[in-house]
């Protein structure tokens, strides 16, 4: 099944789109999206058409910085309730959990995950819903909302240590300076953005915990009676605890709330099981890995959780008739 996205992630793609040259109609026409997604933002789109848009509007108007400078447009309040909890959140890194843990209310292309180790925050994105396809200007337009989210919490002065991509430079770097004004590396392992540790404990000084748990609780009555099903969040959690290498049936239960049992008697219900999806999962974010070719395949496999490459070919292999190798020369 398709993975839907709300319209709301074109806002300010039509008038990007005529600023290069180009009529944004045709090129939603071409990906087979609606003609009213532009005007409608809540409109279930598919997240796949959405990527295919972004880097077709990039080739054909030869704007490579076009995903980035559509991130250059999005403002905090577009993401409604969600952003006013985590406004209202005591510290950054509270702020960053209530995007996580409401992020099916956003219903947006990518999964946020934030790890600490040795003095530094690794927050980086997933993106969901791609399969094998160009991904390079939707991982930028991502990269760059949430940096300005960042920088909306932490002030505009705030700057990361880095922020990494797995695809390679551009020719020209102008528009990532202008707006990261960090140090930009590419070919790495992961998507995401490199800060101190310490700036997620940073304290949010007009935050008001009244405010906050008041919106909380109209958060969790949308999430219990929204159309989510628990396969949806148990593929989205999935995602980004895949390089975790900690994918088990408990681990996922845990994160959930559920116990074990529990869990695989909901997923039975509505005609899934743990296994099934974590292979699906698993095969999804795969493809993606492997076919970009700037990502070495030793790094696909531990994004992937396997602790060594030769268990991922052995995994690759049964599951699609070749070698990782074989497959990405195939591409």
């Amino acid at each position: 099944m398709a993975t839907m996205i709300r319209s709301a992630s074109l806002t300010g793609f039509a008038a990007l789109a005529r600023l290069v040259g180009l009529d944004p109609q045709r090129l939603i026409a071409e990906v087979g999206l609606p003609a009213g997604c532009l005007q409608t933002p809540e409109m279930m789109i598919p997240a796949r058409a959405v990527g295919q848009l972004l880097e077709l509007t990039a080739s054909a108007s030869g704007a490579e910085d076009f995903g980035l400078r559509l991130a250059e447009t999005r403002e905090l309040s577009k993401l409604g309730a969600v952003a006013l909890v985590a406004r209202e959140e005591p510290t950054i890194g509270r702020a960053l959990e209530a995007f996580t843990h409401y992020q099916h209310l956003l219903k947006e292309a990518s999964a946020l995950r934030v790890e600490r180790s040795e003095g530094v925050a690794t927050i980086s994105e997933v993106l969901i819903g791609q399969g094998p396809a160009p991904t390079r200007q939707l991982t930028e337009l991502t990269l760059g909302v949430l940096f300005r989210v960042l920088q909306t919490l932490l002030g505009s002065g705030w700057r990361p240590q880095a922020v990494c991509f797995t695809h390679r430079p551009p020719a020209k770097l102008a528009t990532h300076r202008r707006v990261f004004g960090a140090r930009i590396e590419f070919g790495r392992s992961f998507d995401g953005i490199l800060c101190d540790e310490r700036d997620l404990d940073r304290p949010q000084p007009r935050s008001d915990p009244a405010i906050a748990c008041a919106v909380r609780q109209y958060l969790e009555e949308l999430l219990a009676c929204g159309n989510v099903t628990l396969t949806e969040k148990v593929r989205e959690t999935l995602t980004w605890m895949l390089p975790s290498g900690n994918c088990s049936l408990d681990s996922i239960a845990a994160q959930l709330g559920f116990e074990s049992r529990a869990l695989r008697r909901r997923l039975a219900r509505e005609g899934q099981s743990f296994a099934a999806l974590l292979d699906e999962v698993r095969a999804h974010v795969a493809m993606q890995l492997v076919e970009n070719r700037a990502q070495p395949l030793s790094d696909a496999a531990a994004q992937l959780g396997f602790s060594e490459p030769s268990a991922f070919s052995r995994w690759f292999h049964a599951r699609f008739g070749c070698s990782p190798t074989m497959w990405r020369a195939a591409r």
